[in-house]
């Protein structure tokens, strides 16, 4: 499991684990979260179709897409940040993808968001954004196969709007469209056209999508909806090279004053990524600037545990350690501050597969989780009663939920494998988006 490979570069990085091998996993983790009729070549057998009667309010098929977590609901926010975020480890790090063998697979992971963005997106100025109820769902604990309570679908619109989730959306859409443009340019072309018609309905009709959809804010009530709308249009330049959108990305970012906010990058906020982005489009001081500070604060002066996690949330602590380390990854790769922002980034990697004393990754390592909180793979096979009872056994799940990125330790590395806590096993879609970047990136 662990290959010893000094690769002579630049830096002598010794690569103690099988970065491809993870990022191979990691994708595998997304199968397990498919929501819909499953494809012929679904890889994880023991997830089987579910959630066939997902309809929009005037019975529009909202099939398709991925369960957020450990429970059934379809949050349509930090799901298009996931969109992205993919999309975006498999524009700039495709080489890594392909050394991996895991193109196809990275490909497929993509796809079945945005096919479901594109169903999702019923009209331009409409948009749906949730299917299912947080607090039922949450009251169940059994297979998604088996799901009987309803899941209702709730939408933005010009009288409701979102522009944080029309325009993360828009951003995975138009990354989407990058990713196909060379295999399948028509599905890019549909991909662009949605993506330009959610990007102008999030910028006509201002708000915040969890004061419309509002059982989405005990779960993912957003902060803001500014640096989502400057993060879109960056994506829509990316994908289309209109200088038109590259002129309302940095009229925005000046207008809303985003050199003023802090760095970090999570479902909720994007600035470094902006950041990042538009100093690779634009070659510019500034923005380099607010990259390096920030890789400079959190690899510096950030909080760390004592074996070396950059600590920076107790939620899905790992996770945001390797949100940091790819946006630090990202801009080693601008030459900013390459040398420490490469070797930060790794670092934090190696803690997360294994040099904080195990593997957080499940199915791989040392030692890794084996009771997520996840009901599905907690589950045995039907017709086996799955319920709390499940829940609350001792035994490990059922199932490997092989390449979960779990949770994480608190901020002194410790970490109990307990299917009960939810803050540090969990498991969830968002957590394992940038996470599976960096490893594309580290698999070059």
């Amino acid at each position: 499991m662990r290959v010893f490979v000094c690769i002579l570069a630049a830096l002598a990085l010794c690569q103690a684990y099988d970065y491809k091998e993870v990022l191979r996993d990691s994708l595998l983790f997304y199968e397990a979260q498919r929501s819909g009729k499953l494809p012929a070549d679904q890889k994880v057998t023991w997830r089987k179709d579910s959630a066939l009667n997902d309809k929009g309010q005037n019975g529009e098929d909202l099939t398709g897409g991925y369960y957020d977590a450990g429970d059934y609901v379809k949050f349509g926010f930090p799901m298009a940040y996931t969109a992205t975020v993919l999309a975006w480890g498999l524009v700039d790090n495709q080489a890594g993808y392909s050394a991996a063998g895991a193109l196809s697979d990275g490909l497929k992971a993509v796809k079945w968001a945005t096919d479901y963005f594109i169903k999702a997106h019923v009209s331009a100025n409409v948009l749906y954004g949730q299917v299912g109820e947080g607090g039922p769902d949450h009251a169940y604990w059994g297979r998604p196969e088996d799901m009987t309570m309803s899941r209702p679908a709730y939408k933005i619109d010009t009288s409701h709007p979102g522009s944080d989730l029309a325009a993360e959306t828009a951003a995975a859409l138009a990354a989407a469209s990058i990713v196909f443009k060379s295999s399948d340019s028509s599905y890019a072309n549909t991909l662009l056209t949605h993506a330009k018609q959610l990007f102008d309905f999030a910028k006509n009709y201002r708000g915040k999508y969890s004061d419309s959809i509002t059982d989405a804010q005990s779960y993912y009530a957003s902060g803001d909806y500014k640096d989502e709308l400057v993060w879109g249009a960056v994506w829509l330049y990316r994908a289309t090279n209109d200088n038109s959108y590259l002129t309302t990305a940095e009229q925005l970012y000046n207008e809303f004053g985003l050199q003023n906010w802090n760095g970090g990058f999570t479902w909720d906020s994007k600035i470094s990524g902006v950041e990042v982005l538009l100093a690779k489009i634009t070659n510019k001081q500034s923005y380099k600037d607010k990259v390096s500070g920030y890789c400079t604060y959190i690899s510096t002066s950030q909080q760390k545990t004592p074996k070396g996690l950059v600590y920076i949330d107790q939620w899905g602590s790992l996770r945001m350690a390797a949100n940091a380390a790819f946006i630090c990854a990202s801009a080693a790769d601008l030459g900013i501050n390459a040398d420490s922002n490469r070797q930060f980034a790794k670092k934090q990697l190696d803690y997360i597969l294994g040099d904080g004393g195990r593997s957080y990754v499940i199915g791989y390592g040392n030692n890794p989780p084996t009771h997520p909180h996840h009901r599905s793979s907690s589950c045995p096979d039907a017709p086996a009663v799955c319920d709390w009872n499940t829940y609350n056994s001792a035994s490990p799940n059922y199932h490997v939920l092989t390449g979960a990125l779990v949770g994480g330790p608190d901020s002194s590395d410790n970490y109990k494998d307990e299917r009960s806590n939810y803050i540090s096993n969990e498991v969830a879609t968002d957590y394992n988006a940038a996470f599976t970047s960096l490893l594309a990136y580290f698999s070059k």
